[in-house]
Formats: structure tokens, C-alpha cells, sequence
């Protein structure tokens, strides 16, 4: 399972993302959005960004992958 390194550290969200496997990042979202729903409503805008990113590394990813034959 993945492991984030606390805010403080500064180690940025984007650069954890980007360090994730494809299983691994589709687990956090998965997570993330489990999560959002015990949030109180402050949190839901937290809960859009990790969204908003985890969406961007993962159309960047399908976008450098060669294609393979078939």
C-alpha cells in the first residue's frame, strides 16, 4: 500500500503522485474518495484537488505510454 509523506516534511502531493505505480494511485483514489464522505465539507474541496491531480498524472501516464501492437 502506499505510504504519504506528512505536508510538513515538504515532499508536494503532485511529486507522491507521480511516485505511485498505476495500482497504487488508483488505490489512493479509491481511498481518497472513501474518505470524502466521513469529511465534514471543508474537506471536500481537499478531496477535489487530490481528485483534480490524481486525473492529471493519470492522463499524462496514458498519453506517454507507447502504444503496443496487437
Amino acid at each position: 500500500m502506499a505510504h504519504f509523506v506528512n505536508k510538513d516534511e515538504g515532499f508536494p502531493l503532485l511529486e507522491q503522485i507521480k511516485s505511485l505505480g498505476d495500482g497504487e494511485l488508483l488505490d489512493f483514489w479509491e481511498e481518497s474518495q472513501y474518505l470524502e464522505k466521513f469529511l465534514d465539507d471543508d474537506a471536500e474541496e481537499s478531496g477535489a484537488e487530490y481528485e483534480r491531480l490524481i486525473l492529471q498524472e493519470l492522463m499524462l501516464r496514458s498519453c506517454i505510454r507507447p502504444i503496443s501492437p496487437r
